[in-house]
């Protein structure tokens, strides 16, 4: 199967309702930053696409994170934060963070990383985690953050952490009919994000996938260029997706990433306590988002069961059957023509069913 495209472009920690008040809480203690003590000696501006307010992950985690490192500096690093697109695409923010001097940091959805750092279109695997607990586990484990020191070398950008976009888990959204099996998919015209690696996914459930920039959906929806589409229950509700599809499914075969990176050329200028005060208030802002996060897929979901004639959750048994059917096409793609070797495919599912034992280990010792 050969797709391709000119570019690709955008798009360990427990779960409980107890992280969900942590994360929205700490937006009203955090708006902003105390004053500095001292002048400013470095200045790292972060761009993202998001809107500049708390109804998002990204946006709140950077506000929590720039009080973290100008009170950890005692104010020698000043954080500046440009959301809503301001400072360019995700591409065009990943470059000018490589370059270091007006932009030191950017966060970019997986279709845009994998455009910097190639191996990263390996986490776009279909099916790849079961549930949060898998998800937030690996990608705040070991094996992921030695995965992405690849970034360094590769793009010259450090990686910092992983937000989940727009919630994580995807939904599809159609007109014709209701997903429930993988013989619903067939023969529907779903759009895609202009990503090879989506299209080869759509392709093996026997879709017509119509690769289209998010600018150009809502028409494609509404004028039945494209039957559905797929993405964070979040989305849906945000864009009041109901108005132009009359069907939801959470199908959670993609699991939507955002990367944080930070250029490395700049981050070693710093010195080395003030390195260790950003990775560390890097991390703490990480997992705060996984709270807003989740606060995002849970209204989303619950919202749009309000709103679309009909909603569904696919069952385990089915997304098995799913997942039978679109990762060996979703691998042969990746290894035979986007070229990533087949022993990191190999090792990548074997770390997530690691994980997921232990995870699945962890929550037995409550059921004894």
């Amino acid at each position: 199967m050969k797709i391709e495209f000119k570019s690709a472009s955008s798009g360990r920690i427990r779960r409980s309702l107890g992280a969900i008040a942590i994360a929205a809480g700490f937006v009203f203690a955090t708006g902003h930053a105390a004053a500095p003590a001292v002048a400013a000696e470095y200045t790292m501006a972060i761009a993202h696409l998001l809107p500049e307010d708390m109804n998002n992950e990204v946006q709140p985690a950077l506000i929590h994170f720039k009080s973290l490192v100008e009170s950890g500096t005692n104010g020698a690093v000043e954080v500046q934060i440009f959301g809503g697109g301001q400072l360019g695409s995700e591409v065009e923010t990943g470059k000018q963070a490589q370059d270091g001097k007006l932009l030191q940091s950017t966060v970019i959805s997986s279709g845009a990383m994998s455009s910097f750092y190639k191996k990263y279109q390996a986490i776009t695997a279909p099916f790849l985690f079961p549930n949060f607990q898998v998800a937030h586990a690996f990608l705040d484990g070991e094996w992921f953050a030695n995965f992405m020191k690849g970034t360094i070398d590769e793009a010259r950008l450090r990686y910092l952490g992983t937000f989940d976009d727009g919630g994580g888990f995807v939904a599809f959204t159609t007109n014709k009919r209701l997903i429930k099996t993988a013989d619903d998919i067939k023969g529907l015209k779903i759009r895609v994000e202009e990503n090879p690696s989506h299209v080869a996914v759509m392709r093996a459930l026997g879709a017509s996938a119509t690769p289209l920039p998010w600018g150009e959906v809502i028409t494609a929806l509404s004028t039945g260029l494209a039957d559905g589409q797929f993405n964070a229950p979040g989305v849906s509700k945000f864009f009041k997706l109901w108005e132009v599809n009359d069907y939801t499914t959470l199908s959670r075969h993609v699991y939507n990433t955002q990367s944080w990176l930070v250029s490395e050329d700049w981050f070693q200028t710093l010195p080395e306590e003030y390195r260790k005060v950003i990775i560390q208030a890097a991390r703490e802002s990480i997992a705060l988002a996984h709270g807003m996060s989740a606060l995002q897929a849970i209204d989303g979901w619950n919202e749009s069961c309000k709103k679309f004639k009909e909603c569904y959750i696919l069952p385990a048994e089915e997304r098995e059957k799913m997942a039978a059917i679109a990762r060996p096409a979703w691998k042969e793609w990746i290894v035979k023509d986007f070229g990533l070797e087949e022993k990191l495919i190999d090792e990548l599912f074997a770390e997530v069913a690691r994980v997921a034992a232990e995870v699945e280990k962890y929550n037995q010792t409550y059921a004894k």
